[in-house]
């Protein structure tokens, strides 16, 4: 049996900061699916990470560049005229869900124009299915497509910050009107439940994001003190509190030492409060890092740390994991379902330093419990986070879907086809 030909949409893609995305249609691809990729803006070169990204740019369709044809977008929006009910229902439901202002009802017109576009190029292509990463802007066109031309659509939820401003970007149309949502946790399609008729919650499911765990390697006699931290350099990730726990922990642990990884907005001030306590020597800030040089700095480490206020579920956490490092992280949304307190990692409450600061110490002080929950970590993650798995769960729901009917369970087996 063939399996339907997708496309996938995203704000930007590919982007070295999503390359879970990445993994997923390549796995999609490998179970069988063409998968066209779709991005609404250009990714810049500065974004792309090695050879692969940079193939997958070339083949991937740009709907700005597209829109930007004057011609080509003319006649791909008469294409739709041609049926004028279903065109001005699909412009009605623009202006219907358009954030409040002019300027939001100016955006929504313009992501009316640039689903005509889509629209056009998903049936020269013979595309059955579109999905969509993020549940933002890229996802109103996505809906938009789908009143359209008719195409059979759905999105996967993230949070945390789109649980935040959910009326801006009108999930509840949006989970209304997708084929289905595939969620990436259980907190995820709790908070998508509370903006969503219940008629509908039977066509939320679950469906991790994934890693690839052959690709993390790792060191089974670690004996160091290198914490890391992986993320940006801003206020949501908490990591004051990292410094807070590094000046208090240093007498007790003189070779403790603290490498960060990634950039942001609160870089500067950071770096300046490190210098302002003595602690340079301690403390390193790395930058941006590509995908190989994270897994490089994983391998090296021996407590994976992420002190944050807000998230969905990492996937660097997943990445540590499989790397069988012990983790250190916030109870926070969906993390517990990731890690076990005391089993695969620990897990404090968000902005308490002084529990943070604690656990560090525990963690720090017993290298036979960081094997420990290193090892089930890994096991964790090959289980029920590889991408290979999630990608086949997400066949699952799009061919189950596609028949008139479909009542597939809340989390796909793998292979339940």
């Amino acid at each position: 049996m063939s399996l339907p030909k997708l496309a996938y949409l995203t704000g930007e893609y590919p982007r070295a900061s999503d390359t879970f995305i990445q993994r997923e249609v390549a796995h999609l691809r490998a179970l069988g699916h063409e998968v066209l990729t779709c991005s609404i803006r250009t990714t810049g070169v500065e974004h792309l990470d090695g050879p692969e990204q940079r193939d997958e740019h070339v083949s991937t369709y740009k709907v700005l560049d597209a829109v930007k044809q004057p011609f080509s977008t003319i006649k791909a929006h008469l294409r739709w005229v041609a049926s004028p009910g279903k065109y001005l229902s699909a412009l009605g439901l623009a202006w219907r869900t358009a954030p409040k202002g002019i300027k939001g009802r100016l955006y929504n017109l313009i992501y009316f124009v640039e689903a005509g576009v889509l629209a056009h190029k998903l049936a020269q292509e013979n595309v059955t299915h579109l999905h969509n990463h993020i549940a933002k802007a890229s996802c109103t066109v996505a809906m938009l497509v789908g009143a359209l031309s008719g195409i059979r659509w759905s999105f996967t939820i993230h949070g945390p910050d789109i649980f935040f401003e959910p009326h801006h970007w009108r999930i509840d149309e949006k989970a209304s009107r997708a084929s289905f949502v595939a969620c990436i946790s259980h907190f995820c399609r709790s908070q998508l439940m509370c903006f969503a008729d219940s008629k509908h919650w039977s066509r939320f499911h679950i469906v991790h994001c994934g890693v690839d765990p052959s690709r993390y390697t790792f060191d089974p006699e670690r004996t160091g003190l290198t914490a890391l931290f992986v993320g940006r350099l801003a206020g949501v990730k908490g990591v004051p509190i990292l410094i807070d726990a590094v000046t208090e922990l240093a007498g007790k642990h003189p070779d403790l030492k603290l490498r960060l990884v990634g950039d942001g907005p609160d870089r500067k001030a950071l770096e300046a409060e490190v210098t302002s306590r003595g602690l340079q020597d301690r403390v390193t800030f790395l930058g941006y890092k590509s995908q190989s040089e994270v897994a490089e700095e994983l391998a090296r480490a021996d407590v994976f740390v992420l002190p944050s206020f807000a998230e969905g579920v990492p996937v660097v956490l997943m990445e540590a994991m499989a790397a069988q490092v012990p983790v250190l992280i916030t109870r926070i949304a969906g993390v517990p379902e990731l890690v076990e307190d005391g089993v695969s990692g620990r897990l404090v409450p968000p902005g308490d330093t002084g529990a943070f600061t604690s656990a560090l110490d525990d963690l720090l002080s017993h290298p036979a419990q960081r094997k420990a929950m290193g090892a089930a970590g890994r096991q964790k993650v090959v289980a029920d986070y590889d991408a290979a798995k999630e990608a086949r769960r997400l066949s699952d729901l799009i061919c189950a879907y596609a028949k008139p009917g479909a009542t597939p369970p809340l989390r796909p087996s793998e292979g339940s086809k």
